[in-house]
């Protein structure tokens, strides 16, 4: 009778250390925690769900414990925090709050998109908080993909994407998304989820962060950031732009960084994990060697 009480308990807690959510000292990021081995933080970009990562967790789980990551008031979640004010900044504290509260000693950190700008912000502010960082599609100023030479040029535009999505019906909105997310994503099964997450997100913080990291400039600060990096850098040809100019452009701009690593995934939109799933593993698996 002992025995068998003692092996439930053992199972229970085992089950609870697979699926729990560690302590996130903030209501800003819900983690969840999946895994045991060494720390794996993923962060997923503007309006996604951490669901977009459940790939890349049943890959990596049996061999790392892997925190997922979700924003508030991002696909589905409640914006709690997040409902009014800054967004991008008031969330890097709050990772790095999370890093040192459980004691995460010197995590891999992937990050696509938004949450690659966070990765970079983070290591930039916060040095001892990640062994490596991952960037999946993700550049240090977003609005240079429009010709604009700083935050200040890039303001005007920013602020008009802000309102409009402020403004708009929900209805609205959601059309805008639908219409939207297909030059983002190739795979039919992701572009589906991807949208659906997109709809759900909380369109006032949508609003905030787009235009918090449509006027957030880090190329000035690369040089700061001596954390390993490497950059996975998507390239489709339906997209029209030369491979060349593809490659030109994710060169120039992390050229300040010092301790990089860029990689091209053909074949794939910015959603690289969701197109080209093996070819994103395979990068993911050479980078946490």
């Amino acid at each position: 009778m002992f025995k068998s009480k003692f092996l439930l308990l053992a199972g229970l807690v085992a089950l609870s250390l697979y699926t729990a959510a560690a302590d996130t000292v903030s209501d800003r990021i819900t983690v969840t925690v999946r895994g045991k081995g060494p720390d794996v933080i993923l962060i997923p970009g503007l309006t996604c769900s951490a669901a977009v990562w459940d790939a890349t967790a049943a890959h990596l789980e049996a061999h790392y414990r892997l925190h997922l990551v979700q924003v508030a008031g991002f696909g589905g979640l409640p914006a709690k925090a997040n409902a009014n004010g800054s967004i991008i900044q008031p969330v890097v504290v709050a990772l790095d709050a999370y890093i040192k509260t459980n004691q995460l000693k010197a995590p891999y950190i992937i990050g696509h998109s938004l949450g690659g700008l966070m990765g970079m912000m983070l290591v930039q502010q916060h040095p001892e908080d990640a062994g490596k960082l991952m960037l999946v599609d993700s550049l240090p100023f977003f609005c240079v993909l429009f010709g604009a030479k700083d935050a200040a040029a890039a303001e005007p535009q920013a602020a008009m994407m802000r309102d409009m999505v402020l403004n708009e019906t929900q209805e609205a909105y959601a059309r805008g998304e639908s219409q939207f997310l297909p030059t983002l994503v190739k795979s039919p099964a992701g572009l589906k989820a991807a949208t659906a997450w997109a709809i759900a997100s909380d369109k006032s913080v949508v609003a905030r962060a787009t235009y918090e990291d449509m006027t957030t400039d880090l190329r000035a600060k690369l040089a700061e950031i001596k954390t390993p990096v490497t950059m996975l850098y998507p390239w489709d040809a339906s997209a029209g732009l030369p491979v060349a100019a593809v490659d030109g452009l994710y060169q120039e701009n992390f050229a300040a960084l010092p301790n990089k690593k860029l990689v091209r995934i053909d074949d794939s939109r910015h959603f690289i994990m969701l197109d080209q799933s093996a070819a994103f593993m395979a990068q993911v698996d050479a980078f946490l060697k």
